[in-house]
C-alpha cells in the first residue's frame, strides 16, 4: 500500500511539474510573440515614416502598385478596390505617375483580381497599354518583391487603404523599391469591415519582418517581365 501512495505522489508530482514548465513556456512564449509585434509595429511605422502623402503632395514616379484585395461573386472590385483604383487612376490622370501596375491574387480561373482591376481602370479611361497586370501578388511582400525582382520597379507609389500604407511602404522600400505611398480613407465608411482589417496589421507587421528578415522568395517567381517597361516607353 506504501509503495503504492509513494507511486502516486510520484506520478502527481510529475504532472505538476510538467504543468509547471507548460506554464512557463506558454507565458515565455507570449511575451516573446508581444515583444516582436510590438518591434515590428515600430519598425514598419519607421521605415514609412517620410514617405506617406496625399494625392495632392506624393512626388512622381513612373510607376503606381495598387495592390489587390477582394473582388465580388460578380466579378466587380470591392468597395475597398475599387477605392484604391480610384486613386490610381486619379494619380494618372494628374500626370503623377504613367503606368499602373495592378498585383493581386489569381487562385484559380473563377478568381482574377488583377483582371477585376484592368477592366475597372479601363472602363474609366485609363488606357489598357499602361495598365500592367501581375497575377502572382498573393500577399503584400509577394506584391512588392515581383514589382521589383519580375517587372524592375525601381521607384513606385504604392496605393492602398491607410491602414495597410505603412506596411507596404516599408515592405516595398525595404526590397529595393524607392516607394511612397497613398492611402484611401473613403473606405471608413465601411466601417466594421474597416476595424476589423486594421486590427489585423499588427500580426501582419511582424509576418512582414520575418519575411523581410529571412528575404524569402515568393511564391511564384519566374523569368523578368518587360510589361511596366513597355509601358512607359509607349506613348
Amino acid at each position: 500500500m506504501r509503495g503504492r501512495s509513494g507511486a502516486l505522489r510520484r506520478w502527481y508530482g510529475n504532472r505538476g511539474r510538467l504543468a509547471r514548465r507548460t506554464f512557463v513556456a506558454v507565458v515565455v512564449g507570449a511575451v516573446l510573440l508581444t515583444g516582436g509585434t510590438v518591434a515590428s509595429v515600430v519598425w514598419i511605422r519607421d521605415a514609412a515614416d517620410g514617405h506617406l502623402y496625399s494625392e495632392a503632395t506624393v512626388p512622381d514616379a513612373p510607376v503606381a502598385l495598387a495592390l489587390g484585395t477582394k473582388v465580388d461573386t460578380d466579378g466587380n472590385p470591392s468597395p475597398f478596390l475599387a477605392a484604391r483604383l480610384e486613386i490610381a487612376r486619379r494619380l494618372f490622370d494628374a500626370d503623377k505617375v504613367r503606368a499602373i501596375l495592378v498585383s493581386g491574387d489569381n487562385m484559380n480561373a473563377d478568381y482574377n483580381e488583377p483582371a477585376a482591376m484592368l477592366g475597372w481602370l479601363v472602363d474609366r479611361g485609363v488606357p489598357a497599354r499602361k495598365v500592367v497586370l501581375d497575377h502572382a501578388g498573393f500577399d503584400t511582400y509577394d506584391s512588392c518583391a515581383r514589382a521589383e525582382r519580375i517587372f524592375g520597379v525601381r521607384r513606385a507609389t504604392v496605393v492602398t487603404q491607410s491602414f495597410h500604407l505603412p506596411r507596404a511602404v516599408a515592405l516595398c522600400r525595404g526590397l529595393g523599391i524607392d516607394a511612397s505611398g497613398v492611402g484611401d480613407e473613403t473606405a471608413r465608411r465601411y466601417a466594421q469591415t474597416w476595424r476589423v482589417s486594421s486590427s489585423r496589421e499588427n500580426g501582419a507587421c511582424l509576418k512582414a519582418a520575418v519575411d523581410l528578415l529571412s528575404r524569402r522568395d515568393p511564391a511564384h517567381l519566374g523569368r523578368r517581365e518587360t510589361g511596366v517597361d513597355d509601358a512607359l516607353r509607349g506613348g
